[in-house]
């Protein structure tokens, strides 16, 4: 057993704080899954930074202290793991990628995402990028011509499915402009679906499937269909150039398969390809859509990004070159601000692989540790004024703000197994904020009360309409 804390006496899960439940059931029927977050959040307030609750027989261990969840995430993969039925669901669905993997088999997948997505690569992928955020710019000018409210959460999905379809896969869908079921509506069934299973006492799905398990099979089959021709179109091209370097993420992966020994199988290059959609066009398209719900209720902070993109772009409509990204840094400090209010990772589910103490708390393997992150975000311990949003306190030596624990920031994780899509998702960041400011004003077009939190593994708004209007 490992001793991550020795202040005070060792405690076991029964002598922690917890909500009062049912026989048999324990909490349950508490557990609105759509408002997860929000009601963890709540018994954090009333039972503090540690509490179990009961799922049926199993107690949870329920954490919002940033420091413990530092130390789960700097020692995995060898004492924890995420929760167990994350993987054994994502094998179900033939997509258990480097998100969900576990033991030897996530290091050889982890080195083969990392080299695709290594930053080095990002001048090479700024065309393409650029191409994709011309065409969100143009579908937003005529929306404002016509006095139309954007759905941007809707754009914003197709943005990053564009995005990340191109650069990883080496192919442009195109879903900006294409109407009709495009695949990002397939995806969309996803982890709604698997948060659903994932915290389910009892797997009914395998023995009885209800309509919304044959909906979700539908789009699975959809999604397979989608990323099985991605594969052969990828194969058919490196067949016909048996010389050329792997130009993205998809080639990489089958060149390395066809390595002997390589352990790269097809199941594992289907798994990743689905990861890679799957985790681009949730995480950053919410992201984008929450800190446009900042932005736009609040004018000096759009004429500080009008002017901040104006200064970098001069008379260009999108940043011009890769190398003026690197002018954008206030655009990201607006999303990492807003995402300390709004996270759209508010939940991370892991359990240890052997015996532990953690936070002087005894904790058998296999115990599940459910860990609360907005709370240590807006704690005044960890961020000076923490209820004021200040974009500033995430600029250069962050001295405008003080305290300033980014420990208690963990968007993109910590630790071996850090976000490796966490560059890609800055970038997209910056070029569609700045893009947006630099031409466009804009409202919300329903009152900020109207727009709710959803938990659906990642935690989205439930809608996002905006009224643009143009600057030129």
């Amino acid at each position: 057993m490992n001793a991550s804390t020795n202040d005070g006496a060792i405690r076991n899960l029964s002598d922690l704080p917890s909500p009062r439940g049912l026989p048999l059931l324990g909490n349950m029927l508490q557990l609105d899954l759509p408002r997860l977050h929000l009601v963890f959040e709540k018994w954090a307030e009333e039972f503090g930074s540690m509490f179990t609750i009961g799922l049926g027989p199993k107690r949870v261990f329920v954490c919002s202290d940033a420091d413990l969840l530092q130390i789960a995430l700097r020692e995995r993969p060898e004492r924890y793991r995420r929760v167990s039925s994350v993987e054994s669901i994502s094998k179900e669905m033939n997509a258990n990628g480097v998100f969900s993997v576990e033991g030897e088999g996530w290091r050889p997948q982890r080195r083969l995402v990392m080299q695709a997505l290594a930053s080095r690569n990002f001048s090479s992928f700024f065309p393409i990028l650029k191409v994709i955020t011309e065409r969100l710019h143009k579908k937003w000018e005529h929306s404002a011509k016509a006095g139309q409210v954007v759905d941007m959460t809707h754009d914003l999905v197709r943005f990053t499915v564009d995005a990340t379809t191109a650069l990883a896969f080496g192919e442009d869908p195109n879903t900006i402009e294409e109407s009709g079921n495009v695949i990002q509506e397939h995806l969309a069934e996803v982890f709604p679906m698997m948060m659903k299973r994932i915290n389910a006492p009892i797997p009914l799905w395998r023995y009885f499937k209800l309509p919304s398990d044959r909906k979700f099979d539908r789009a699975l089959e959809a999604i397979h269909a989608h990323v099985e021709l991605l594969i052969e179109r990828s194969r058919k091209r490196m067949r016909e150039q048996p010389s050329a370097s792997p130009r993205n993420l998809l080639e990489a992966m089958l060149a390395a398969a066809s390595l002997p020994d390589s352990g790269i199988t097809d199941d594992i290059v289907v798994a990743n390809v689905i990861t890679m959609l799957l985790a681009d066009e949730d995480t950053t398209a919410h992201s984008l859509a929450w800190t446009m719900y900042f932005i736009s209720q609040d004018k000096g902070l759009q004429s500080r990004l009008h002017m901040a993109s104006a200064d970098a772009f001069g008379s260009s409509q999108v940043c011009p070159a890769f190398e003026d990204i690197k002018k954008l840094d206030l655009f990201e400090s607006v999303t990492q601000e807003a995402s300390r209010f709004k996270p759209v990772v508010p939940l991370i589910y892991l359990e240890p692989v052997v015996d532990v103490v953690l936070g002087n708390v005894s904790l058998p393997s296999g115990t599940p540790l459910f860990f609360v992150l907005r709370p240590s975000m807006l704690d005044s311990k960890s961020f000076g004024r923490p209820h004021e949003f200040l974009p500033e306190r995430w600029s250069a030596g962050h001295l405008e703000v003080q305290p300033h624990d980014s420990k208690a920031y963990a968007q993109f994780g910590a630790g071996p197994r850090v976000c490796p899509g966490r560059y890609l998702a800055t970038v997209e960041m910056r070029l569609v904020l700045s893009m947006l400011s630099r031409n466009f004003s804009m409202e919300l077009a329903t009152s900020p009360e109207r727009i709710r939190e959803i938990a659906a593994f990642t935690m989205m708004p439930n809608t996002m309409p905006v009224r643009l209007k143009s600057l030129h």
